[in-house]
C-alpha cells in the first residue's frame, strides 16, 4: 500500500512509502495493522496500515554506530 504521508525519513531521506528497510513485527489491528519497522538508517517507527494506507505515525533516533 503506498504512504498516505508523502514524507521521508529526516535522518536519512529514505521515503516514507518505500518498503520498509526491515520489518522487525505486524500486529493485525480492527482498523488493519500496525508494523514495527526499523529504516536504513536504523531509525525505528511504527506504521498504520488501514483502509487509507500506510503512514508513520512514530519514528525514534538513528541507532548510534557501534550499538
Amino acid at each position: 500500500m503506498p504512504s498516505t504521508t508523502g514524507l521521508v525519513c529526516p535522518h536519512c531521506g529514505w521515503p516514507d512509502g518505500a518498503e520498509p528497510f526491515q520489518v522487525l513485527s505486524a500486529h493485525p489491528t480492527g482498523a488493519g495493522g500496525t508494523l514495527w519497522t526499523r529504516c536504513a538508517c536504523g531509525s525505528l517507527q511504527a506504521r498504520v496500515v488501514d483502509g487509507h494506507g500506510t503512514r508513520v505515525v512514530s519514528r525514534g533516533r538513528p541507532t548510534p554506530a557501534g550499538c
